[in-house]
């Protein structure tokens, strides 16, 4: 069976001298993903596939060039995912050294998704409540309650709290990152506490969205 070609390392050239008109950037890939402590002076895409990149660089005060590859996690996809994947990186990567800030949040969006969750709290406490009400409605909940167990939904339902309290704390520490102000940082954390995931994965998309949007306005 013959090799599947790497449709990155395919465009590896061009793609190395399209980045040669970014040293800041390639100077904190080195710094940033490469973990280079020293000062770096310069550096240069050498070659780059679906995998990683391999960048060389010079730190100050010396002629002698030194390597690094830098892996992506996860491989890229295709040559497609190269523009994004970059992005995103600079962005982390220039961040995380200071050169640039993370871009503001100012308002407060609430995903459609946030129903799915919904209904499966809805569930659980109805289920929870059950057998405290009398009536017909409430028989298939002291069904259920009876029959998965006290002790299991007790567990299931400090597990979930836990679990969304956790990522309330995280996106409350995302909103100050991003300079939400005290009322959206409110409106995500009692949102997040109580739908989860269905809060925090849309807003750190939206976090990412405005950083690549920051890099490529140059701000």
């Amino acid at each position: 069976m013959a090799e599947t070609k790497d449709p990155v390392a395919e465009k590896s050239t061009f793609l190395c001298m399209y980045m040669s008109n970014h040293p800041d950037t390639l100077v904190a890939y080195v710094k940033h993903f490469g973990k280079v402590k020293e000062k770096v002076s310069s550096a240069k895409m050498t070659a780059i596939d679906t995998n990683g990149m391999n960048l060389s660089y010079r730190v100050s005060d010396s002629k002698v060039e030194k390597d690094v590859r830098v892996v992506f996690d996860p491989p890229l996809a295709g040559y497609d995912e190269v523009k994004p994947r970059l992005l995103g990186m600079t962005a982390d990567a220039q961040e995380s050294l200071g050169m640039t800030k993370a871009p503001q949040i100012t308002s407060f969006e609430l995903p459609r998704g946030v129903w799915k969750t919904g209904v499966a709290i809805s569930c659980l406490v109805y289920v929870m409540l059950s057998p405290y009400y009398s009536g017909t409605q409430w028989s298939l909940g002291k069904y259920l309650y009876f029959g998965i167990g006290k002790t299991t939904l007790n567990i299931i339902s400090a597990a979930a709290a836990l679990v969304h309290l956790l990522e309330a704390v995280y996106v409350a520490r995302l909103c100050s990152k991003h300079r939400t102000g005290p009322v959206v940082q409110l409106q995500y954390f009692l949102s997040t506490f109580v739908f989860g995931f269905t809060v925090l994965v849309p807003f750190r998309k939206r976090i990412q969205k405005a950083r690549i949007d920051s890099i490529m306005k140059g701000n």
